[in-house]
């Protein structure tokens, strides 16, 4: 994501709780203010890890991999996960694990709001 984009994205977050305060994060909420699809915004980090929220849309994302491990959880509708050739279907509710170094793209038709999980 760009400089730019992850600014204004920035605006959109819920303000970060002190270490003295608990807060709840109502993801629905904040992907829906969202400025875009497929632009991920770090909502929380825990130690080395990632929590980052985003809305998909029917169209396509190019393939990428990483050299680390990507957790994928769809939280509502249904993301279509291209991986070693093969199309996957993950529904709301579930998890996918691409492992680092491992080429995937998401396929048109994917919908709903997605949490990634990385280092």
């Amino acid at each position: 994501m760009r400089a730019a984009a992850r600014r204004h994205a920035r605006r959109w977050l819920p303000r970060r709780p002190s270490s003295t305060e608990v807060a709840a994060i109502r993801l629905a909420d904040v992907a829906a203010q969202l400025p875009q699809a497929w632009s991920s915004s770090v909502l929380a980090r825990f130690g080395d890890a990632h929590l980052k929220l985003l809305r998909m849309d029917e169209r396509n994302y190019p393939e990428e991999s990483h050299d680390y491990d990507e957790g994928l959880l769809v939280l509502d509708g249904v993301m279509v996960l291209r991986i070693r050739g093969e199309v996957l279907r993950v529904e709301a509710g579930e998890l996918y694990v691409v492992p680092a170094g491992m080429p995937h793209s998401v396929e048109g038709g994917s919908r709903g709001t997605l949490l990634i999980i990385d280092t």
